[in-house]
């Protein structure tokens, strides 16, 4: 797949889940003009990949996609996240991240989070390695995968799931994944490590 096409594709399927308008996102990352987009976007539907309101994506276009799926609190982001959003990032063509909400994260960590789940959400979106995120749903991760409906599934080194328990759900949804488990080149440092270094004075930082 062509750079250009790539980008239509992954912004035209974004788009369908953040409810933008896709032609906005595809300015915003390839300044390119409305008439290239057009003309694009002809072509696409030509060959079957976009459908004629020029806004969703068709079976082929959505199949011709490898949406990858990465998950997480991000309550601190560090060097350990974005190495581990790089790599998923590396292993399809949109990366879709989904952030943990309060409730989960408060019995995951036992604490309240540092920052919101919106908060939190701000945060991953900005940085450019990631495609979008969303934040999750409450107690049932598979209805968050069925909604994006990922060929991969990405998951950190300190993760507690397993590899084949996501598999299973998967297929209870008719869902044929890949789990891959990234691995960090640091794997020392981790919010949970940060958090016990620097105990309640992790407010002030």
């Amino acid at each position: 797949m062509k750079p250009l096409e790539k980008l239509i594709l992954s912004s035209m399927y974004v788009a369908s889940l953040s409810g933008k308008d896709p032609i906005e996102i595809i300015k915003e990352k390839g300044g390119i003009t409305a008439e290239i987009i057009d003309s694009k976007i002809e072509e696409c539907i030509s060959n079957q990949l976009i459908n004629k309101d020029k806004k969703t994506l068709t079976e082929l276009g959505r199949s011709s996609l490898k949406v990858v799926l990465a998950g997480g609190v991000f309550d601190i982001i560090h060097p350990g996240h974005i190495h581990t959003l790089n790599a998923a990032r590396d292993l399809g063509d949109v990366l879709i991240v989904v952030i943990a909400t309060d409730k989960t994260t408060e019995k995951m960590k036992k604490r309240l989070p540092l920052h919101n789940q919106e908060q939190r959400k701000m945060l991953v979106d900005s940085l450019s390695v990631v495609d979008l995120s969303i934040v999750g749903h409450e107690g049932d991760i598979f209805k968050t995968v069925d909604l994006i409906r990922p060929q991969v599934i990405a998951l950190g080194y300190d993760q507690i799931h397993q590899e084949k328990s996501i598999t299973e759900g998967c297929k209870k949804i008719n869902l044929d994944v890949t789990v891959a488990r990234l691995q960090s080149p640091i794997p020392e440092v981790s919010s949970s490590i940060i958090e016990k270094k620097y105990g309640e004075n992790i407010h002030d930082i």
